[in-house]
């Protein structure tokens, strides 16, 4: 048995030096022995930690000490609504004493901080420290209520909705009252009877402004308190601008110098309030899906266990199960922790962990993990692993981990937002005061219409509804070609995908064990080869053998029950059919039972190499055939991957196969590098070295196992046919679990995007073009000044502008069909 000298972090066997009332720990010398004696307080964080997980540290003289690991804290954060919130929380976190690093996770709402070790009670002030820059937070714990949490997240949602519907019934008969111009039926400009009109359309967009929009404002003031801008105090500043502006035209009309310039804007507030909180809406639902992920992986734990204690079976809760326990599992049972068999045999699914769909044979001294099923017979194992060091645990951990450290998507929009608003307030205000200076009289009633008509046609409605729409209509676009996108920030990555790691098993081939070959080598026909071998399969319960019985009722062959069977796990089958003996197995199975099968050994190379399991068949004594079975490659992945290359993509394949069948299967569909024989824990530190590498990462999967490196990669795409898992794992869902999803989702997203840009092009182009016009450019030349309405009106056909520019989009078409796979 290996234990930890927690003082050099070194492995040492336990007959090492001992300090009296530690088990657990041993010394690789004296020195760190007296060293631990003096103050074992002072390692026992490290000493906590399991062998291999600390780095041994190497110095000169005296005994060098292995630093404690860093602890980590979790929050949960509200209020955050852009990537400006982010930056800010960070940097508050950082600032706080004790804090070593601090990752937040805008998609998840999520905080993860590394604290130096033994400040447990750090919790509360980092907790205070994000609630004095302005949002709220509370601690993640194993104890955290999840039903409440997300009972919360829906409250949030519905609230969104409510605020949506409420501003979207106001716009309506606001745009139809404030176009007099334009529809019949409204009386004329200037009459007693428009001005009441308007009055209730002040009336009307009040509480659109003041409730379906009191987050904008908070935002807004949140990012002022900390002298910065965000996509809410564009928001905010446009709809109270075009707002107040129609309530002074209402109120006060001879406060301007022309009829022309006095227009009222009600409609913008509404509108623009309604679609930027169903927008809100949409993203918080989104969003809500990521969380998801972890509430499965913990739900797949067992609850109970069956162990024997004191000789007597009795069933206890998973928490009470020790390392030394031993466990009974009968057949259907979950596996309740990780162990090794230590008497009887059966079959496990362990899809639910490892994405292999073959159940594996467990046999005494064999590995079982926990949460998989067992299938056929009944055992007895010895708990090795419980707790979090459990393979299941570990996965969660990494999945947690993985999504915390993921850095969320840079909005360019946001970014720019910073400069944008500061500047047009900056120049209305310069606006202002040049024509309260120079201006002609009345200099102050000039003064006060141009910078209000600044603030109108800078209104960032075009700004606010670039991006948004472009990504609703995209993923509106995957939707309808089976492609289940997440949230705006998977589609906006996807575009930058460089290389794409795929899964073997569920993804590039079907996942099913299927029937591929029949070779004959005695007198019998094919047909009878595969009739016997299936009837003698039928008596099995191994899924080869449910291949092979498959495989002969697909062409038709009548089936019989064997007379006799006997089944050696590992080896074959033995069993008699109508009289006559037949064996199925491996080359060693088959000389046991006197079956000479040399000749047979080149074809099961050859098969090997393909990426199939062969197995010999003797029919009375004799070598009668072989019979392949494999998982077949979809009928749509060669074509795939083809034109992932097309498109400039690097594919690359990940997979717990061996090395034989992964090469096999590379080659048959033109892969460019391949990972074997990789475990489950190790397949995100795959994703990451690729990262590393400087790759922008899609990852592609339908297992459990795959659910870490789904959550590191760049771009996370499970496989609809898979795990529920991994489709919560992962940003992208595949519904028709075909590979042709992945180039349909990339080439979308690069649609998407060109999309976006265009429209933020145009959205900048008339602010950048209108705001000096609005301040009064052209008055000094031509004697014009643009009218609060014209600039309205500016405001308006840029955002048409980008909302019919957006839904082009609605006429895109995927390269590939949709594959069924």
């Amino acid at each position: 048995m290996t234990l930890r000298d927690p003082v050099c972090g070194m492995d040492v066997d336990e007959s090492g030096l001992r300090a009296d009332g530690f088990d657990d720990l041993a010394f690789c010398a004296q020195g760190c022995l007296e060293a631990f004696q003096e103050d074992p307080s002072k390692f026992m964080t490290a000493a906590a930690v399991p062998a291999g997980a600390l780095p041994v540290a190497v110095g000169v003289g005296a005994p060098s000490f292995a630093e404690a690991p860093p602890d980590t804290v979790h929050l949960s954060i509200e209020g955050m609504t852009c990537a400006s919130c982010v930056a800010t929380i960070e940097k508050t976190l950082k600032a706080t004493d004790g804090v070593l690093d601090a990752r937040v996770n805008f998609a998840s709402q999520e905080a993860q901080i590394d604290v130096a070790p033994g400040r447990a009670d750090i919790e509360s002030e980092l907790t205070a420290a994000v609630v004095s820059a302005g949002y709220g937070a509370a601690p993640i714990g194993d104890g955290q209520d999840e039903d409440a949490e997300a009972t919360a997240r829906d409250s949030h949602y519905r609230t969104l909705l409510k605020k949506f519907w409420f501003a979207a019934l106001v716009a309506i008969p606001v745009m139809y009252f404030s176009y007099p111009e334009l529809f019949p039926g409204i009386p004329e400009k200037g009459s007693t009877e428009l001005n009441l009109i308007w009055g209730a359309m002040a009336l009307l967009t009040l509480p659109v402004l003041l409730w379906s929009g009191s987050q904008f404002f908070t935002g807004a003031w949140a990012a002022f308190k900390h002298r910065s801008a965000n996509m809410h105090t564009l928001i905010a500043t446009g709809i109270t601008a075009a707002w107040l502006y129609s309530t002074v035209a209402l109120l006060f009309p001879d406060f301007f110098p022309e009829e022309r310039l006095r227009d009222v804007f009600f409609d913008v507030t509404a509108v623009v309030t309604a679609l930027v909180v169903l927008g809100m809406a949409l993203e918080v639902r989104a969003r809500a899906r990521t969380s998801e992920a972890l509430k499965k992986l913990i739900g797949l734990q067992a609850k109970t266990a069956r162990v024997i204690r004191d000789g007597q079976e009795a069933d206890v809760p998973i928490e009470s199960v020790v390392v030394g326990d031993l466990i009974v599992v009968r057949p259907g049972e979950k596996i309740p922790v990780d162990g090794e068999v230590v008497s009887g045999s059966s079959t496990i699914d362990e899809s639910m962990v490892t994405g292999e769909p073959i159940p594996v044979e467990k046999t005494e001294g064999t590995v079982v993990i926990g949460a998989t099923i067992n299938k056929t017979g009944s055992f007895r194992f010895r708990a090795t692993r419980v707790g979090a060091d459990t393979m299941l645990a570990q996965i969660i951990a990494m999945v947690r981990d993985a999504q915390g450290s993921k850095a969320p998507i840079q909005r360019t929009v946001d970014k720019v937002a910073g400069f944008f608003v500061p500047a047009v307030m900056i120049i209305a205000v310069a606006t202002f005061m040049m024509w309260y200076t120079v201006g002609p009289e009345p200099a102050l009633l000039y003064a006060v219409i141009t910078a209000v008509t600044v603030l109108v046609i800078a209104c960032p409605c075009a700004l606010g509804l670039a991006t948004p729409t472009s990504l609703m209509v995209g993923i509106g676009k995957g939707a309808e070609n089976g492609i289940l996108i997440k949230s705006g920030d998977a589609l906006e990555l996807a575009h930058r995908i460089t290389t794409v790691v795929l899964d073997k098993t569920g993804t590039v081939t079907r996942g099913e064990p299927m029937l591929t070959d029949v070779i004959v080598y005695g007198a019998d026909s094919e047909d009878e080869v595969l009739r016997l071998a299936a009837s003698a399969e039928r008596a099995s319960e191994h899924p080869l053998g449910e291949a092979i019985v498959t495989g002969a009722a697909d062409r038709g062959l009548e089936l019989i029950d064997p007379d006799e069977f006997e089944a050696m796990p590992g080896h074959g089958i033995s069993a008699l059919v109508r009289g006559r003996r037949v064996v199925l197995g491996n080359l060693k199975f088959m000389a046991d039972r006197g079956v000479a099968a040399g000749a047979a050994e080149e074809l099961l190379a050859q098969l090997a190499d393909l990426g199939k399991t062969a197995i010999v068949i003797g029919i009375d004594g004799e070598l009668s055939g072989v019979v392949a079975v494999a998982d077949p490659v979809k009928t749509d992945s060669i074509a795939a991957i083809a034109r992932m290359h097309e498109i400039g993509l690097e594919v690359v394949m990940l997979t717990g196969d061996n090395v034989r069948t992964a090469n096999a299967i590379a080659a048959q569909v033109g892969l460019d590098r391949v990972f074997a024989e990789v475990l489950p824990e190790d397949k995100a530190a795959q994703v990451k070295q690729l990262q590393a590498e400087g790759k922008i990462v899609a990852m592609v999967g339908d297992g459990i196992n795959d659910a870490p490196a789904l959550a590191q990669a760049d771009v996370g795409m499970a496989m609809g046919t898979g795990t529920d898992v991994a489709m919560e794992s992962g940003d992208v869902t595949l519904i028709k679990g075909s590979l042709t999803g992945i180039v349909t989702a990339i080439e979308l997203s690069r649609a998407t995007m060109r999309n976006v840009r265009q429209n933020l092009v145009g959205a900048f182009a008339y602010n950048t073009l209108g705001i000096p016009i609005a301040a009064g450019l052209l008055y000094p030349f031509f004697g014009l000044l643009l009218s609060p309405l014209l600039a309205g009106a500016a405001m308006a056909f840029s955002s048409v502008t980008v909302v019919s520019n957006a839904n082009r989009l609605r006429s895109w078409r995927p390269t590939l069909a949709k594959g069924v796979g």
